[in-house]
């Protein structure tokens, strides 16, 4: 497998794996699927897009950005998505590792995600083993689709520290 820069060639699978994550409502904020227009502005506004690609075929792909501006423009964001029929084999580990190994090159010092649903217990394990830290669960943070709420876990990455 390789992860690398994505390029334009890439956005009709990268909207796909995109969208397979939002449609199944449980990991990104996001209601809106992606179109090839709109994916295009999406994926290149990110301060670093990343696709993991296995032999001809894109199995997954992240985005690191700023998580605000100005004085907090240090601290990243980053989302991951990994085709469901790739999920389980460490396609998603090497995905964060990347993401964490960019992480200096765009002058970010930590890594946070504000929003890892409660119940995505896999991602908790995995960041938790990457070295991330849990800052504190939201109860209630994360709308579901059929109207209930699920708690949300926000963890962070001390680049400095490393």
């Amino acid at each position: 497998m390789t992860i690398r820069a994505y390029t334009q060639a890439d956005i009709q699978s990268m909207v796909e794996i995109w969208n397979e994550v939002v449609q199944e409502g449980n990991a990104f904020p996001q209601k809106e699927k992606l179109d090839s227009t709109s994916a295009s502005g999406f994926f290149g506004g990110q301060s670093y897009t990343a696709v993991a690609q296995e032999k001809d075929e894109l199995v997954g792909l992240y985005i690191l950005h700023p998580n605000n501006v100005g004085r907090v423009g240090h601290i990243a964001n980053a989302s991951y998505a990994v085709k469901a029929k790739y999920q389980g084999k460490g396609i998603g580990r090497a995905l964060v590792e990347d993401s964490l190994k960019q992480l200096s090159k765009y002058n970010f010092r930590m890594l946070q995600f504000n929003a890892v649903v409660a119940s995505n217990t896999r991602a908790l394990a995995l960041y938790e083993k990457l070295g991330f830290e849990r800052l504190g669960t939201i109860r209630g943070g994360f709308a579901k689709d059929d109207g209930s709420y699920e708690d949300i876990v926000s963890m962070v990455y001390y680049v400095a520290d490393k």
